[in-house]
């Protein structure tokens, strides 16, 4: 059964995040807002069926939501995290953007820009 934010714990937050690929598809949500996953896939240089399967982990655990604008499925942080994990999750961003700097400026993504819902 997936998680939800109410049953999210510190070592299911640990868990998931670590790994390097989930953990640097969160610096880049947590940089950037919401990303396609064409803009992840550019970003962190893998197959989109890798970064894909990150992302569908991070979701189950609840640490973030998406929605599809048409063929493209688009990710952000969950705005419905505890306050300790997002007070978590930013530090640990803050901590990880000077060995993560390739990471913090945007690619040209795939897909047209799409207001966010």
């Amino acid at each position: 059964m997936p998680a939800t934010s109410l049953s999210l714990t510190p070592a299911m937050l640990c868990k998931c995040l670590g790994d390097e690929t989930r953990l640097r598809a969160m610096l880049l949500l947590h940089r950037f807002g919401e990303l396609c996953v064409c803009d992840l896939v550019s970003a962190l240089a893998l197959p989109q069926s890798t970064v894909s399967r990150h992302l569908a982990q991070l979701r189950q655990c609840g640490l973030v939501s998406d929605r599809r604008a048409g063929q493209w499925v688009h990710y952000r942080l969950n705005p419905a995290l505890p306050d300790w994990a997002a007070r978590v999750l930013d530090e640990l961003c803050l901590a990880a953007a000077d060995a993560n700097a390739d990471l913090m400026t945007r690619a040209e993504g795939c897909c047209p820009v799409a207001a966010t819902a």
